[in-house]
């Protein structure tokens, strides 16, 4: 099954007073600079939300009118946002070109919450972002652990081509082997390619999937963000 790209770019008019403070991250681990965004809504709580992107998506993909109409609405129980680069098709986890899960933990959320107030870190992401969200929160403690459409396969064998390195890569990283995060939400579209492996996830997870019609592009990503955000500060603020 191949991997559907994810739409990239700011789609919004109005980032409702929120800042957007862009840094670069010299990672060691991953091996090159990564460019990060936080968002810092006008009123907020003392909480960091971590979103990761998808498929040859950029930490942008996440700035959209829902997304800031939805910080606005949360007043002070919002979080402090930190958009993280995981380059074009890293899969967040630990591989032969550089140590992306071990990045994210060890070097990207402490230059995040270095520069907030925050005391609880949640951790989100969309379909590439999805499954590191889910992988990341199955072997480290977070308030809360989001996925929207993410890329799961039941096997190496059904993985897209450079998804893995090889399928020792992949049993290394197989989200159906880790004791799902809790609690823990899932969306995705009624037609999503993953669906079949997203909605076997969540029966193991023990939670219901939200499910709407669509597809996995960026018109249901938005449909959902209101519920998405909402669902963390529900468990975080």
């Amino acid at each position: 099954m191949a991997v559907v790209g994810c739409g990239d770019g700011p789609r919004y008019h109005s980032t409702r007073s929120a800042r957007l403070i862009h840094f670069t991250l010299h990672s060691r681990l991953a091996h090159r600079d990564l460019h990060e965004i936080l968002v810092v809504p006008p009123r907020h709580g003392r909480w960091l939300l971590v979103l990761l992107h998808g498929y040859h998506a950029s930490p942008s993909q996440f700035l959209t009118q829902p997304f800031f109409d939805t910080l606005a609405a949360l007043r002070t129980r919002a979080p402090e946002v930190l958009l993280l680069d995981g380059g074009a098709d890293s899969y967040w986890h630990d591989r032969a070109d550089g140590r992306w899960a071990s990045m994210l933990l060890r070097e990207a959320i402490p230059a995040g919450v270095a520069r907030t107030p925050a005391r609880r870190v949640a951790i989100g992401g969309i379909s590439m972002g999805g499954y590191g969200a889910l992988l990341l929160g199955s072997r480290h403690p977070f308030c809360a652990v989001g996925a929207q459409s993410p890329a799961l396969w039941s096997s190496a064998g059904q993985t897209a081509p450079g998804a893995f390195d090889d399928a020792q890569d992949y049993a290394r990283n197989d989200v159906f082997r880790l004791r799902p995060p809790h609690p823990v939400w899932i969306d995705l579209g009624a037609s999503d390619p993953f669906r079949t492996a997203t909605l076997a996830y969540a029966r193991r997870a023990g939670v219901r999937a939200h499910i709407r019609a669509g597809g996995h592009d960026a018109a249901l990503w938005d449909a959902f963000t209101p519920q998405f955000l909402r669902f963390f500060a529900h468990d975080c603020a």
